[in-house]
């Protein structure tokens, strides 16, 4: 099944232009936060560890601003990356985004969770992957790494802003692949940006997850209910991982989280 999943997702094409004029509704998604602020507020309490979040293509650490705002209300010490405007992997930026994980590590002497945006989350998944001994866990949102290269509707912006050939960066990677950690990937089947089958992670180890959330690809990371999915998979005790639980709430749960594995 693995196999021929993967084999679609090797032309796999980017989501359509209708999808991509659904994006105008990430101001709506924000503006959510504020009537699902009291429910947010019941999430579990953190417990004080650093979680590390990268922002997306052409977007700086301003855009998940809200998002380390609101883990911070429950007790994780939150830090961006601190590297201005996400153009690609550029000559620094992951030596510079290691670093930052070995001194975050350090400091606190505790493990990092490393949350990605879009093409942040491809990069959370590979620093997990060459330094596991000092993750935690990996939560992406929305991110790009089980697709063709050009299964986006970013991949020109890519190209332009880092000077790269995205296919050739591709071909350097085996993106497919999951860290040796927990690892929980949230998608969106209208996301208008990145094509959500690319988003779909195989049960490459038993704590590997997909949560599928309704929102845009501009709006996951400022979506209550992407942010309650984050905030859940946070609280999860270090060594004692479960799946995602998304019934409940009399049934309210399932409708805002659907199936992930649906036909």
């Amino acid at each position: 099944m693995a196999t021929s999943r993967q084999q679609r997702n090797h032309n796999l094409p980017p989501p359509s232009l209708a999808l991509l004029a659904l994006e105008f509704r990430a101001p709506l998604e924000f503006g959510s936060v504020l009537p699902a602020w009291p429910a947010l507020q019941r999430a579990p309490a953190g417990d004080g560890h650093t979680v590390l979040v990268f922002p997306g293509l052409s977007a700086s650490d301003a855009t998940t601003f809200p998002l380390r705002g609101y883990l911070g209300t429950l007790g994780y010490a939150t830090q961006g990356w601190s590297q201005g405007f996400n153009f690609g992997p550029r000559a620094g930026v992951l030596e510079t985004a290691r670093r930052d994980l070995e001194q975050a590590c350090d400091a606190s002497g505790r493990k990092v969770t490393l949350v990605g945006w879009s093409l942040g989350g491809v990069y959370a998944r590979e620093l997990a992957k060459e330094m596991p001994d000092k993750v935690r866990g990996v939560i992406t949102l929305g991110s790009p790494f089980a697709g063709s290269p050009k299964s986006t509707n970013a991949w020109r912006i890519y190209e332009l802003t880092s000077g790269r050939d995205i296919e050739r960066e591709h071909g350097q990677f085996d993106l497919p692949a999951a860290p040796p950690v927990p690892t929980t990937s949230i998608f969106s089947r209208s996301d208008g940006i990145v094509a959500w089958q690319g988003s779909i992670q195989e049960p490459h180890h038993a704590q590997t997850e997909n949560i599928e959330v309704i929102a845009s690809h501009i709006g996951l990371g400022l979506n209550p209910s992407a942010w309650w999915a984050v905030a859940d998979r946070l609280a999860q005790p270090e060594g004692k991982w479960q799946p995602f639980d998304r019934t409940g709430l009399y049934g309210l749960k399932s409708f805002i989280y659907p199936d992930p594995g649906r036909a």
